[in-house]
């Protein structure tokens, strides 16, 4: 039986944010220093770019505002270097007028967080998120953009924070919803997350949409372990799928198992060959699941079409510590990791599969002084992630994040710390209202 959960209180929380330093270097050590600060009436002007010269500190260039919409828990503080232009009254007869479906298509444009700021101005905006016509125009505006979702509990209490890169803010999403045992953080596709976890002695497998706040429990598998999963979602055919690999103690009798939305069952297919894994994480491109291998050497791929599983013998990097696989678009599998045996030496470098002649070729690499300062000791653990070409790096003793652009080839910092915990776990997201659990 399938259970389907409804928080009866939707309304999103935003965190008290506050921006710091935003530097961003392109790859040819041209610096591009682009500073905003925080602070509050009265605050004095530390930027860089203001102590060239003589420091402007004049009030009508350096303008303070502070809002704290009605039904947010928000307080944002933000100086800017040029005049603020007053607010443009809007008519209320003009908006009272307008045809249904054009609101609805300009309340589809806002960006998802902003819309719980407008539940508050009426009924009816109040319901908008169970509007079949809003849906319809939300489902095909374009993507309000990436954001870094955080999820940790606090004294067994879920906690999720989003950070949206385009408004470079912080929100907190009420996360009471979930059932206790849903601990981990499988991933996140096409606006939804899935989570898994033990029920007792049940592994079982949860799908949600944050924004919604609705959620579901799938089907038990066929073989009852505790499994290492990927979720992907179908936008166009408004479907996802879960597959399911080896134990994560390192069964490989386990045949795989996917399960489709569609079906709303799980499905056995090949056994993944006999390999020893590099490690647990995987990427998923091109309609293909990719795992690294020690031996042998290379990539385990698993094809979605097919149902089978075939090794391509991509040999590693000399010296590589730790690698990432990390899907991008346009078919493009990236791998991410530290090179250097000693610590003096090391280096974050970031590879591209050549799939045509199955080797790594290098893009990039992690200017000196941001690896300093993402990972000041040679064994310090970090976590890494990517999605549409964009390359996120999260340190979890320095408390920092890394944003790298593949297409733009630019660095930058990310405004606050993406781990609130030393348990935090950190994926992108795509906010979507549209996003189905079935």
């Amino acid at each position: 039986m399938v259970e389907v959960g409804e928080s009866s209180e939707s309304v999103l929380g935003m965190q008290n944010s506050r921006l710091v330093r935003n530097g961003s270097l392109h790859e040819e050590d041209s610096i591009q220093k682009q500073v905003t600060t925080f602070g509050g009436s009265g605050s004095r002007n530390t930027s860089p770019l203001g102590r060239i010269g003589s420091r402007n500190t004049s009030p009508s260039r350096q303008k303070v505002i502070k809002t704290k919409p009605r039904g947010l828990d928000e307080e944002t503080v933000a100086t800017f270097n040029k005049a603020v232009q007053p607010d443009v009254q809007m008519e209320d007869n003009i908006w009272a007028m307008l045809p249904e479906d054009l609101l609805n298509e300009i309340l589809a444009r806002v960006p998802p967080f902003m819309i719980f700021r407008l539940r508050s101005v009426c009924k009816r905006w109040n319901s908008i998120l169970q509007d079949n016509s809003f849906l319809k125009f939300h489902s095909q505006v374009p993507s309000h953009g990436p954001c870094l979702l955080t999820f940790w509990k606090n004294s067994q209490t879920p906690q999720c924070s989003v950070f949206s890169l385009p408004l470079k803010q912080w929100f907190r999403i009420p996360f009471t919803f979930l059932p206790q045992w849903a601990f981990w953080l499988v991933g996140s596709s096409g606006g939804l997350l899935c989570f898994s976890g033990l029920d007792g002695l049940t592994f079982k497998t949860l799908v949600c949409n944050p924004l919604t706040q609705s959620w579901r429990i799938l089907p038990s598998m066929h073989c009852n372990q505790q499994r290492q999963l990927i979720m992907v979602v179908d936008r166009m055919d408004r479907s996802f799928k879960i597959i399911a690999t080896s134990d994560i103690y390192g069964d490989k009798s386990l045949p795989t198992e996917v399960y489709d939305s569609k079906l709303n069952r799980w499905s056995l297919h090949q056994t993944m060959p006999a390999v020893n894994l590099c490690s647990s994480k995987m990427a998923f491109c091109d309609s293909r699941l990719y795992l690294e291998t020690l031996s042998p050497l290379g990539l385990m791929v698993y094809r979605l079409d097919t149902g089978n599983w075939e090794h391509i013998p991509a040999k590693f990097p000399r010296s590589l510590l730790d690698g990432y696989l990390l899907a991008g678009t346009q078919k493009r599998l990236f791998l991410v990791g530290r090179i250097g045996l000693y610590s003096t030496l090391q280096s974050m470098r970031i590879w591209e599969l050549d799939h045509t002649k199955s080797v790594w070729v290098e893009i990039s690499r992690m200017p000196l002084r941001y690896f300093r300062a993402l990972l000041r000791l040679s064994a310090e653990r970090f976590e890494c992630f990517g999605q549409d070409n964009l390359i996120c790096f999260t340190s979890w003793t320095q408390g920092k994040s890394l944003l790298y652009d593949v297409d733009k080839k630019i660095w930058s910092w990310i405004a606050g710390c993406a781990l609130q915990s030393y348990n935090s776990q950190v994926c992108f997201y795509e906010p979507r209202f549209d996003a189905s659990i079935y």
